[in-house]
């Protein structure tokens, strides 16, 4: 004889699979399901849940067959923070979002007060912002695939794939100073030209870097274990995942050929030849293709950028917006005017309302800027691509295996500073 407490548990459950359905969402039919019914928090604070968020699902047995996500645990207000921030103190709020590939944050923002400026960026330093932010591309989908082989029990990929992430680091480093959040370059360019050195670590690596690539490829692409635990696992169709707002890795994976790059070409991406990798099934396996694959045209990118790297100023001649090279300021009267202006936020930007979108390492990520005329954003608003993709998840893991469920979500690269920011 069951409880009050089971029974009340078990109309809860079929009240939950009742609302799923009606959403359109594929699930076990209610009458299918025993009275032994089990409620799974997997995370927050899981390891495999790969950030802090929460799925609570109802389980029969291994099968899943509801689940609702819950966010919200490291919320940090990044959009009211940034309406009380003089312009260029919001970019390192912006690296702790995506913090795997935090350069494609700062440049979308940059690129995003830019164009509210009106304030036009010289080749040279377009070309620079396209290497850093394909290497950025690199990195995180090194550190998505990596780790999805780490779920499904292959340790050494990982390995191999962070000691490369690691010499992506050393030539932030030369460039901004800096790593993981880099805070990299400035509204107008960059903070400076890339040295010698920093070319130097560059071409090294692109010299190195594909066989170790190749190595990685030769251990997954066609192992049976990896293939078994990741083809048919977590699929979605395109139309379905149109309708949840996918975009980047993820919607191609399904065979959505949507890239930013190529739909509204920014910082002179029109320049490079280059390919959108896509899926057919949408699946795990296709997402880890897709992702190997845009590896593989990054490099492209980058290998055209450096060859053609054109000569010039590195920062364009907006002495409003652009901080002075700190020895200008010493000596310079003009130049320590405008740096304490700028510094002490004194300088209004004009009315206006744009919106600029960057290809992120995860999708489309956008800035939706309001400005009143004042020396701070009056509104600002992140479009972040984890937000919008893993309200897809509950649907991805119904009718699928726990283990499954954590392929899955590794294979989505959802991105816990991006998706509460």
């Amino acid at each position: 004889m069951a409880t009050n407490d089971a029974l009340t548990a078990t109309e809860h459950i079929h009240h939950e699979v009742a609302q799923q359905q009606q959403r359109g969402v594929m699930v076990t039919k209610t009458e299918d399901f025993g009275t032994d019914l089990t409620t799974l928090n997997l995370g927050p604070t899981h390891p495999a849940t790969h950030g802090i968020f929460q799925n609570i699902l109802q389980m029969d047995g291994e099968k899943i067959i509801s689940g609702v996500p819950t966010i919200g645990y490291i919320h940090r207000a990044f959009e009211k923070i940034a309406e009380r921030r003089p312009f260029y103190q919001i970019t390192p709020l912006t690296d702790r979002m995506n913090y795997c590939s935090s350069p494609i944050n700062n440049m979308g923002w940059h690129m995003t007060v830019e164009k509210l400026l009106g304030v036009e960026v010289p080749k040279r330093a377009q070309y620079i912002r396209v290497i850093m932010m394909e290497l950025a591309r690199i990195a995180d989908h090194l550190v998505c695939n990596g780790i999805l082989g780490v779920d499904t029990g292959a340790f050494s990929g990982f390995l191999y794939l962070f000691e490369e992430r690691e010499n992506i680091y050393e030539i932030y480093e030369e460039v901004c100073g800096s790593r993981l959040t880099t805070n990299m370059g400035r509204v107008g360019g960059m903070e400076r030209d890339m040295s010698p050195v920093a070319l130097e670590k560059l071409r090294t690596w692109l010299k190195r870097f594909p066989a170790v690539m190749r190595e990685f490829q030769n251990l997954f692409d066609r192992n049976r274990i990896f293939m078994d635990r990741t083809i048919n696992v977590g699929p979605i169709s395109a139309e379905r995942a149109l309708n949840y707002g996918f975009t980047g890795p993820n919607l191609r994976a399904a065979g959505v050929d949507y890239d930013v790059r190529v739909m509204n070409p920014y910082s002179s991406y029109q320049d490079f030849d280059f390919e959108i990798p896509v899926g057919t099934n949408g699946d795990t396996y296709d997402r880890y293709l897709v992702r190997n694959e845009e590896i593989w045209q990054s490099l492209r990118i980058i290998n055209q950028a450096l060859e053609n790297l054109p000569e010039g100023p590195y920062h364009a001649d907006a002495p409003h917006y652009y901080l002075p090279p700190k020895q200008e300021v010493y000596r310079n009267m003009e130049a320590l005017i405008y740096h304490f202006k700028i510094i002490m936020g004194e300088i209004d930007a004009p009315v206006g309302e744009v919106y600029h979108s960057v290809e992120g390492g995860n999708g489309e990520l956008g800035f939706y800027l309001i400005s009143d005329g004042g020396r701070t954003p009056y509104r600002l608003h992140f479009r972040r691509p984890c937000y919008i993709y893993y309200q897809a998840y509950p649907e991805m893991v119904v009718g699928s295996t726990l283990s499954d469920a954590i392929i899955t979500l590794s294979s989505m690269n959802v991105i816990a500073g991006e998706l509460d920011a």
